[in-house]
């Protein structure tokens, strides 16, 4: 059944005591082994988000069940879904607001100082200011959406996501171009990408972004 609960294990032919793989040869192998986990968390965020307003939650739900695979924890894709959004739904949205606010804000002043910027080159300033701040925002989102799945909470997970982004910026660099470019790149190519929207066009960038930053993650906070 395709909503049939799937517990990650090795699957045959994989030895117990196999040493275990790094880079992106245990990424090849987490993509094996939870393909159908993908599947069906890609087809849940899409469910999930039809309503709009419910965006917030199911985009904080996929991030927790994505750091379960990342890390190699049991997962039941429905059940650590259903249960991320009924135990934390206020955590996702406030979580969503401290990360959509300055990036849109600042997104919106860039545009804006530029075309300024273009009649009297002073307004170069606000806009160097303005870029400053959507590019900590975006790196430190990276950091803060895998922060708070640790069990910490908005508060608690704020700053060190901050610290990180600035202080860790290419590996968040990286993982920002999965986890915002291709989710882009998909949109902007719609309809002729649908199907890959409906399959992975969520889960998989989500993924790549949490894999790129789980050593750090674990490094500081596991």
């Amino acid at each position: 059944m395709f909503f049939q609960k799937d517990y990650a294990k090795p699957g045959p032919g994989i030895r117990p005591d196999e040493p275990e793989k790094t880079g992106w040869s245990r990424f090849t192998e987490i993509i094996t082994l939870e393909c159908g986990s993908l599947l069906k968390l890609n087809l849940l965020f899409l469910l999930t988000s039809l309503p709009v307003v419910t965006i917030p939650v199911a985009l904080y739900a996929m991030h927790l069940v994505i750091r379960r695979i990342v890390c190699d924890e049991t997962v039941d894709c429905v059940y650590h879904y259903r249960t991320a959004i009924r135990q934390n739904w206020k955590k996702a949205y406030a979580a969503f607001f401290v990360v959509a606010l300055p990036m849109s804000a600042s997104g919106c002043g860039m545009l804006v100082y530029l075309r300024f910027a273009a009649v009297n080159p002073i307004f170069f300033l606000p806009f160097m200011f303005c870029s400053t701040i959507f590019l900590v925002a975006m790196l430190s989102s990276i950091y803060f959406y895998a922060i708070l799945s640790t069990g910490k909470t908005v508060r608690e997970a704020l700053r060190p996501a901050i610290v990180l982004g600035v202080g860790k910026p290419l590996r968040a660099l990286s993982a920002a171009l999965c986890a915002y470019g291709m989710t882009a790149a998909g949109a902007l190519a719609f309809p002729i990408s649908i199907l890959y929207l409906l399959l992975i066009g969520f889960s998989i960038p989500s993924l790549l972004a949490n894999f790129l930053i789980r050593t750090v993650v674990k490094q500081y906070f596991q």
